[in-house]
């Protein structure tokens, strides 16, 4: 256990140091090819409804994604995180303004008097936050892991994908069980396929 708590810390620390010898200007271009590939990619484009996610700490950035997708239309659901062990709650939300609040830990999420709650068997895509990732689809997170929770209950038929700068892919993610892992990272530099 102390070995993988390591090795974690270890990817983080390398994917910290790579992400801070980036401009600004870089982190937006990169960025903007990851949207770029996200729009282009069929499974997004092709979902009646999105999941997707508001960011914390270096997670990549949504606002713009969230807002472009619902100009087009799309269906987008966000996490409301409850007091309850690890529980997410999900809400479609039809306006970037008007339909987000902050909690109380300063997080963007759907207000829950105003939008409307979904089904975790509704989702037809889920973008999943992290901080590392491999090309076997092992993710490290924030560690709370609410979103290890949210993967394993989502449908079969549900792709999982993750959004990351290349420098945030690193050689291997030791994980507890790969059931926790994406199918799919969208990068500025290519699409991975889960192997």
């Amino acid at each position: 256990m102390d070995d993988m708590k390591n090795v974690k810390t270890n990817n983080l620390a390398l994917v910290a140091e790579r992400l801070k010898n980036l401009t600004k200007e870089e982190l937006n271009a990169k960025y903007a090819k990851i949207e770029q590939r996200l729009f282009e990619f069929a499974n997004f484009m092709e979902a009646h409804l999105a999941f997707l996610y508001t960011p914390v700490s270096n997670e990549i950035p949504t606002e713009k994604i969230i807002r472009k997708a619902l100009q087009i239309e799309k269906g987008i659901a966000l996490p409301v995180f409850t007091d309850a062990k690890n529980a997410i709650n999900l809400y479609k939300i039809s306006s970037y303004g008007k339909d987000l609040i902050r909690n109380a830990n300063d997080i963007l999420e759907p207000d829950i008097d105003r939008c409307k709650k979904v089904s975790l068997d509704e989702i037809n895509i889920a973008v999943i936050p992290g901080l590392a990732f491999d090309d076997k689809g092992g993710r490290v997170g924030l560690g709370n892991n609410f979103y290890n929770k949210l993967i394993t209950r989502l449908p079969e038929t549900c792709r999982k994908v993750a959004l990351a700068y290349e420098e945030q892919i690193v050689d291997q993610i030791q994980m507890e069980s790969r059931k926790y892992s994406v199918d799919i990272i969208i990068t500025d530099q290519r699409v991975i396929y889960k192997i």
